[in-house]
């Protein structure tokens, strides 16, 4: 009997080890879920080089939302580009620290419509690393990207010829934790930047 208690103690056990352990990887197997199928309107990130212009346009509007504990203006520099399928394009968000201390944040995105993700690549942006701006200072992020040509082929999103890249600042954990807003802080993003004082 106490073998067979012991038995099933062990086998709980394990269970709950895995079950924490498995909630644990959840996070960062989701995200990479996202970023491989572009699920939820992820773009895609990587080396990849654009193909070159080919026939058909498509137009890539800009937005910008901070969270509210983040004491930055942040904002697009154009509010869209017309671009060639397939054409690698460079554009530019603005941030400036309103605030009288340096201030970390960290920024998440999104492309909408949520099915045009998988076409969306970035080659160069600030994401996953934390920007850290000095009181008053303003920098500009830069952003290089393309649009596959296969977008017009695929009858799913055959019909799309406006895709809006959204961008949201969010204190970083570090800074949140320090500001004592760390319940208010999001995940984080960021690197390439040129910083202005």
């Amino acid at each position: 009997m106490r073998t067979s208690n012991r038995t099933i103690g062990i086998a709980l056990t394990g269970i709950i080890v895995g079950m924490v352990g498995l909630s644990f990887a959840s996070v960062p197997l989701y995200r990479m879920f996202c970023a491989v199928t572009g699920y939820g309107g992820t773009p895609q990130i990587g080396k990849q080089e654009a193909p070159g212009a080919t026939r058909g346009l498509i137009t890539v509007r800009f937005n910008a939302n901070t969270n509210a504990n983040l004491p930055w203006d942040f904002r697009p520099e154009q509010e869209e580009i017309r671009l060639p399928l397939g054409d690698q394009s460079l554009a530019y968000y603005t941030a400036r620290n309103r605030s009288g201390a340096p201030v970390t944040g960290v920024a998440l995105y999104n492309v909408t419509p949520d099915k045009v993700g998988k076409y969306f690549h970035k080659t160069a942006c600030f994401c996953f690393n934390q920007q850290t701006l000095a009181p008053g200072q303003k920098a500009d992020f830069p952003l290089s990207f393309w649009v596959d040509p296969a977008i017009a082929k695929d009858p799913d999103t055959a019909d799309v010829h406006t895709i809006t890249l959204s961008y949201t600042f969010f204190r970083s954990l570090d800074d949140a934790e320090k500001s004592g807003a760390l319940a208010q802080a999001g995940p984080h993003v960021g690197p390439l930047t040129r910083q202005t004082p």
